[in-house]
């Protein structure tokens, strides 16, 4: 018998390479905060694409098939 919880809806994309489930509309700013990398410090590329404007990470919704490379900066002397 099934519990009365919902089940979140899921979808796969590739990150790196690795595939990832995330929930159905994450952002890049929620799939960032989940791997705690800050936008401010890297490089997101999305099919192919180059993401420059880090103002619209948190509107732009991450689809199934989506594939990621994300790069971010060390400092380092």
């Amino acid at each position: 018998m099934m519990g009365t919880e919902a089940v979140e809806a899921e979808i796969a994309l590739a990150v790196n390479g690795a595939e990832r489930r995330i929930p159905m509309g994450w952002t890049v700013a929620d799939l960032l905060t989940s791997l705690e990398l800050d936008p401010r410090v890297v490089v997101v590329e999305r099919n192919g694409t180059i993401l420059r404007d880090h103002s619209s990470f948190a509107s732009l919704a991450l689809a199934a098939d989506d594939s990621l490379e994300i790069v971010h900066f060390v400092g380092g002397g």
